[in-house]
């Protein structure tokens, strides 16, 4: 999302309605989901099934120039993963309850990707750094919570797994604290911890959501040894980006992964820094193929859905090869965002503690980091953004290839085609390959 809110004709204030989506068959089984639905869902199931959602508070800016998070937290109607269960059950779960998880599991998002067997050896030594703004005080006991109920070891500041840290590295002094980040900080840790679950986590909060402390956090990420970051954040180009982008997001033999925006067809920064792989976002949904799983590029309106666009300012990188963008082309690659498609995250600061689905690029740049760790160290001297381009066409990528986010000149900027189109760039993760040195 930009720095200013959009209005949409499809929206009543900030909440949003969406489409179902499909329901899986009864005879594709799951293992790992979780809690079993509980035995009393039928007798207080929803009458809709259709999706409801609001943008989270961080997606609106505090300041004239801040920068947004990228992240929708589900309100009612019945999820992907809600329907999954229902097909194996019979039992139509509860919308929107807060006790039970109604998103996609770790187990879920692995098997997706073909990440289970890398999920399960991969990341150990590895450190992925969260950078958000502002600071998140139960973020350590949301991630215990989140990683126990899921059967994942423990990550915590004692047994040195996780860290927490001010844009200066203080671990005393931090930022003010903020529930609508405080949301997008759940989420992204619980990202991170389902996709490398062996993998140390360091959260850098900056003192606020302006460009300089947010990257200002970004160097911090790197100077305390992190060799992967997620970022999920971003706002409206500006002439003012390549300054950044040399400031702090030139960081060779980094992987530095950034949402690619939820205001669907339209080019955002620092998506588009030619340093960074630019995440899109897809919807997911369980199919009878043999992966198991389709994906199309996520568009819920005019203004929401995966970004995509070509940059005004930015340089092309070599690797970059598409002939109708001259500059940087946004996105690379992408995994899911739709928030009917949604995944689920435990938080408790500023709301109710418990359960909650959410969707938007913010779910995608993290699993893409985590991708990136299961994969390992990036080479010295080398920007991870091109590893996938390595890639192109091959069956380390699943090629996203139905949907749309928008309306544009140049049909590949806001639509899905065979190979590389902006909305979801090469395509999504299947294995860990084409994330490789």
């Amino acid at each position: 999302m930009r720095t200013t809110t959009p209005n949409s004709p499809h929206t009543h204030g900030r909440w949003r309605r969406i489409g179902s989506a499909a329901v899986a068959t009864a005879a594709l089984v799951f293992t790992g989901l979780g809690t079993a639905v509980q035995a009393d869902a039928a007798s207080s199931a929803t009458t809709s099934t259709a999706v409801t959602y609001a943008a989270t508070p961080c997606a609106t800016p505090k300041h004239t120039g801040d920068l947004t998070c990228k992240s929708y937290r589900v309100t009612g109607g019945l999820t992907a993963f809600q329907k999954m269960q229902a097909a194996k059950t019979g039992i139509t779960p509860k919308a929107a309850d807060a006790t039970t998880p109604s998103g996609y599991s770790p187990t879920n998002l692995r098997s997706a990707y073909g990440l289970t067997s890398a999920a399960a050896s991969n990341g150990s030594g590895e450190t992925i750094a969260i950078v958000d703004a502002y600071n998140d005080p139960n973020a350590e006991a949301d991630l215990a919570t989140y990683r126990s109920y899921y059967g994942l070891s423990a990550c915590t500041t004692a047994n040195g797994c996780f860290k927490k840290v001010s844009q200066t590295g203080s671990t005393t002094s931090l930022p003010t604290s903020d529930a609508g980040w405080s949301e997008e900080i759940s989420l992204d840790l619980d990202m991170a911890s389902a996709i490398c679950p062996l993998c140390n986590i360091t959260l850098v909060e900056a003192t606020s959501a302006s460009y300089v402390n947010l990257g200002t956090a970004e160097n911090e990420a790197v100077t305390l040894g992190a060799k992967f970051v997620s970022n999920s954040y971003g706002g409206s180009e500006s002439s003012s980006q390549t300054s950044y982008d040399t400031s702090y997001y030139n960081h060779a033999g980094v992987a530095i992964t950034v949402s690619s925006g939820d205001s669907a067809y339209g080019a955002e920064y620092p998506a588009t820094s030619r340093y960074v792989t630019a995440v899109g976002g897809t919807k997911l949904s369980t199919s009878s193929t043999t992966r198991g799983w389709t994906e199309a590029v996520w568009r819920t309106s005019s203004t929401e859905g995966t970004g995509s666009g070509c940059s005004a300012y930015d340089a092309k990188p070599t690797w970059q090869t598409d002939t109708g963008c001259t500059k940087r082309m946004e996105s690379d690659v992408s995994a899911v965002a739709d928030p009917a498609t949604g995944v689920s995250v435990y938080d408790s600061y500023g709301v109710t503690a418990g359960w909650y689905t959410f969707g938007g690029t913010s779910v995608s740049a993290p699993i893409i980091a985590g991708v990136y760790a299961l994969a390992g160290t990036p080479a010295s001297g080398t920007y991870p953004a091109q590893y996938p381009y390595d890639y192109a066409g091959t069956s380390s990528l699943n090629d996203v290839t139905s949907g749309y986010n928008g309306s544009c000149s140049t049909a590949y900027f806001c639509t899905a085609e065979t190979g590389y189109d902006g909305p979801t760039g090469w395509g999504t993760p299947e294995g860990i390959s084409a994330f490789a040195n």
